[in-house]
């Protein structure tokens, strides 16, 4: 057998003759000459699924980050420059495990030139010279893509790159600030960068950053474009983690961006250069000056050496016109540079780079030069954000996954209905139908996916059925006639509503995905599985069990029509008692589903599966950081009560059963009125076939008053 070179679990992504992607878990194996995949850990004499001779003619192509039904991936494709035909696909959720593999690759290709060049047989060279390529000294990954074509077989060009392509190369109209062009061919290629290093000058130190600006005049520059600034910080973290940071546009960039307040994907080109639309926060007399937003270009890549150069270049876009409210800034360039440096005390450090050269345009930038230099200065400083946002996250034990940015639709973004826009907020995540949708429209690569098939059969079968199966488990809900259901807590969808309750949004909670066991990803809730019809609000003297027993309730309606009801009856202990009851209902459960197994399980089985997602989007940060947004298994964490009856199960949950819980809910008690509770039910999922998560349901509660209860008249159960 040959010797071992490296092996893991791989993500194979591709599409399929009807034009889907898919994504498997493989087993990849690289051996001296040989890149093979399984279907599982190979033993014996396992036969692969495919294979591909390694020689000193295959390339490593570095094709990006692609989306599928809420995952990213990183996706490498390795080929032979005599047969493109005869190539295979690997990704990975996270950025360094895709990088592992790729230099893994590419040693063993260098171990074929060397052995080549010692046999004095005619090859191609593939080794990078610096000042190749019009004098670019970025990633040699970034050029190969342009010059492909031009490669000649016969062996008499020696300068060639082993490494490919990096996307098709930054667009034409970005400039790569991060070079430094002295070079007359340089010069004479780059006329239109207007920012080398060497005419910087330092302005001020500010918030541990040094800030710079450039030097000479611009005279080409709109009147009202200040110059180039840049922010300099080191940041302890590595490259890729810090890259992952920057990428993302979700709820997180909150917590490091305080001129972030909306983003969205308008268009993704390819794997590495993509179309954003983004609303700034500025903090310049806000209620004078109208708020600002952007339609840019985004192009990054990683180079040789480790560091990663994200590029930004304002541009005009037919799904992202003028939005009323906002005056359209121009960034003239713009971007981040990270750069690896040593590492201090055994913690990885890099260097982050922030420029920005921008028209804030409006009649405020020509009246208050001020108002320039005060907004570019707040941007800047999210790279001091970064670093205290690192500092405060010691515990990053595992690569995280990469971020997925919500899809900005035509409909969503056009002039034509921007209050669509208007009202959106941030998710952490697309919903199915944006998941769905962004898959099938997506930049699919031209992948030997037929061949690879032909072996995925069953996997084939499995990814259409965890595609339609939410689907009809959707469809059995949407028929439900809600208006025979009422509850004495009434029902109020409106934003500032007192009282009452609301269904919560399924994608502001995140749950195990499909390949939650591989690689521990959540991705964004969806669609419930049942529909909340009414919520109950109790009073008593003692603790209220088994309301569902009340004549006239929501399970006793649902029941007497063939549906299938679970209550929720969270019991709030103290000189008075309150139950808050909540009833979900849908038309019969799914045979075989992880909710019927729940629903007929023992206690033991619920207890180690019922999971609350707790959030508090409205209250003081004292009740927000105590009730937090962890996951938490009911049944480990207070007592609960399974009542089972023909067509419903009630859950008494007994949230003075647990001391912590008592205290949290001491303190939440007695603000309880002020605040606004999101809470998500769901059967946690533990293994492959029960993944991915779903909700039962989700609701958000308003300011609820005490004095609202109601005492119940519950009928006496027989002994």
């Amino acid at each position: 057998m040959s010797k071992l070179v490296y092996e893991g679990w791989m993500v194979r992504y591709g599409r399929r003759r009807i034009g889907r992607s898919f994504i498997h878990m493989r087993y990849f194996v690289l051996e001296p000459r040989l890149l093979a995949y399984y279907k599982k850990k190979p033993r014996d004499k396992q036969v692969p699924v495919k294979t591909l001779v390694i020689d000193g003619n295959c390339r490593v192509e570095d094709r990006g980050l692609k989306a599928h039904h809420g995952h990213m991936v990183y996706v490498l494709s390795v080929y032979n420059k005599k047969d493109k035909y005869q190539r295979i696909t690997m990704a990975a959720f996270n950025i360094p495990e895709a990088l592992i593999w790729k230099e893994k690759i590419e040693a063993v290709i260098d171990q074929h030139q060397e052995s080549q060049v010692s046999n004095g047989n005619k090859f191609i060279s593939f080794e990078y010279k610096s000042g190749m390529d019009d004098g670019r000294s970025g990633s040699s990954s970034d050029h190969e893509s342009q010059n492909s074509g031009q490669e000649e077989e016969n062996g008499h060009r020696r300068t060639l790159l082993r490494r490919t392509t990096i996307g098709n190369g930054p667009p034409d109209s970005v400039l790569d600030w991060t070079q430094d062009f002295n070079s007359e061919s340089s010069n004479q290629n780059n006329a239109n960068q207007a920012f080398p290093k060497k005419h910087w000058r330092l302005l001020q130190c500010q918030n541990g950053l040094r800030i710079f600006e450039e030097l000479l005049e611009v005279d080409y520059l709109p009147r009202s474009c200040s110059r180039a600034m840049k922010a300099v910080g080191v940041v302890e973290a590595t490259c890729e983690e810090i890259f992952q940071l920057i990428m993302s546009m979700d709820g997180t960039r909150f917590e490091w961006d305080s001129s972030f307040q909306y983003g969205s994907l308008v268009e993704e080109v390819d794997g590495h250069t993509a179309i954003l639309y983004h609303r700034l926060l500025l903090d310049w007399f806000p209620m004078f000056v109208w708020p600002r937003d952007l339609c840019y270009v985004r192009y990054w890549r990683r180079n040789d050496d480790g560091s990663y150069v994200v590029l930004f270049r304002s541009r005009e876009h037919e799904n992202c016109g003028q939005q009323p409210g906002y005056v359209r800034a121009y960034i003239e360039s713009g971007g981040f540079n990270i750069a690896p440096l040593k590492s201090r005390y055994g913690r990885p450090r890099s260097q982050v780079q922030h420029l920005m050269q921008i028209d804030l345009k409006g009649w405020g930038v020509g009246y208050f030069p001020s108002f320039q230099q005060h907004c570019l200065l707040q941007m800047l400083n999210s790279v001091a954000g970064m670093r205290e946002w690192f500092t405060q996250n010691d515990e990053r034990t595992s690569a995280p996954r990469i971020p997925v940015m919500v899809n900005m639709t035509s409909a969503s973004i056009s002039s034509n209905k921007p209050q669509k826009l208007n009202e959106s907020t941030i998710h952490p995540g697309p919903s199915l139908q944006q998941m769905t949708a962004g898959s099938r429209n997506s930049v699919m690569m031209d992948d030997e996916s037929d061949d690879d098939e032909e072996y995925q059969i069953p996997d084939s079968d499995q990814e259409e059925n965890e595609v339609k199966k939410p689907v009809l488990e959707e469809e059995q809900v949407e028929h439900i006639d809600l208006s025979c259901f009422t509850g004495n807590l009434r029902r109020d969808d409106r934003e500032n509503a007192r009282d009452c309750w609301k269904l919560s949004d399924g994608n502001n909670f995140r749950v195990r995905s499909k390949q939650f066991c591989y690689d521990k990803s959540k991705i964004p809730a969806g669609k419930h599985l049942m529909d909340l019809v009414a919520v109950d609000w109790f009073k008593d003297t003692k603790r209220m069990d088994h309301v569902a027993r009340r004549k006239g309730c929501a399970a006793q309606v649902a029941s007497e029509k063939g549906f299938f009801s679970l209550i929720i009856n969270l019991q709030v202990p103290g000189s008075t008692h309150y139950s808050m009851v909540f009833y979900f209902v849908m038309k019969e459960l799914i045979a075989g589903s992880l909710l019927q197994r729940f629903v007929n399980g023992d206690d033991e089985f619920c207890n180690s599966r019922l999971k609350l997602i707790p959030s508090v989007p409205k209250g003081s940060w004292i009740v927000r950081q105590s009730v937090g947004s962890t996951p938490c298994l009911l049944g480990k964490a207070v007592d609960c009560n399974y009542i089972r009856c023909p067509n419903y199960l009630e859950i008494d949950v007994d949230i003075g059963s647990s001391t912590v819980a008592n205290g949290v809910l001491g303190l939440v008690i007695g603000v309880i009125t002020t605040l606004v509770v999101d809470m998500a039910f769901l059967v946690q999922a533990n293994t492959t076939d029960e993944l991915p998560e779903r909700l039962i349901g989700a609701v958000r509660v308003s300011h609820i008053e005490l004095s609202s209860a109601i005492v119940p008249e519950l009928p006496t159960e027989s002994p």
